[in-house]
């Protein structure tokens, strides 16, 4: 059996600001591939440098990992779609609908969905530490304008499931990816009218469930006559 030919050194004179970058660019592209199992050695072969070499830029591969998370799940993050949730001068549901159309072009990604999924296959940290950034970073906020949006209390504790029924948004756009990265499903023909629909389902169940968790919510306002007969509900 022919041997495969070893990748030729990378003879390249790079300033190490640059190297460094290929590094960890070549690393989120390997780890999304290979899994977490992939070791650095292959991973250098790759790049077409020494071990040593790249262990002069990350000290371990814990150390290499860390970049990666920051690059994948922390860079990306804007902090003007916080903003764009608390601009009460649009409805909440097209604030959802424009903060996830934003937000899955950076979720719904290979390298993303996969690293994902591998950090939580091998039991890394990665998950929890992005959820726990994400709650702090959007989701008690969604919590909060769903309140303002319903009538609610915004100054009683935030409720685990309150938490819960934003994660379920969450986590259904998160899955589009899972579909196509993982399964090998294509997404929604379109993808932004899919996100719309989903944000319009969730306020339209959400608000209640929420009154149901919310320490003094007031009772839902009884629906207008117009409202009553486009139910179907007969007037007497």
């Amino acid at each position: 059996m022919p041997r495969t030919a070893k990748p030729k050194a990378d003879k390249r004179r790079l300033d190490p600001k640059t190297r460094e970058e290929e590094i960890v660019k070549a690393a989120i592209a390997f780890f999304a591939e290979q899994g977490f199992d992939g070791s650095t050695r292959e991973l250098a072969s790759r790049i077409g440098i020494t071990q040593p070499l790249l262990y002069r830029y990350f000290p371990s591969k814990e150390a290499l990992l860390d970049r990666v998370y920051e690059e994948v799940f922390v860079h990306p993050w804007n902090p003007a779609w916080a903003e764009g949730l608390r601009d009460r001068s649009l409805p909440l549901e097209a604030r959802l609908a424009r903060f996830y159309r934003d937000y899955a072009a950076v979720l719904l990604t290979y390298e993303w969905i996969r690293l994902f999924m591998f950090a939580g296959l091998k039991g890394l940290d990665f998950n929890a530490r992005y959820l726990a950034f994400l709650r702090a970073s959007a989701f008690d906020m969604v919590v909060k304008e769903v309140r303002h949006e319903r009538g609610l209390p915004l100054d009683a504790p935030i409720q685990d499931g309150e938490v819960e029924l934003v994660w379920g948004l969450h986590a259904a756009i998160f899955y589009l990816g899972v579909r196509r990265f993982i399964y090998g499903m294509p997404f929604p023909a379109d993808l932004d009218a899919d996100i719309a629909l989903r944000v319009k389902a969730f306020l339209k169940g959400v608000p209640e469930a929420f009154a149901s968790l919310v320490p003094d919510a007031p009772p839902a306002p009884a629906a207008s006559g117009a409202t009553r007969r486009k139910r179907g509900v007969l007037i007497n």
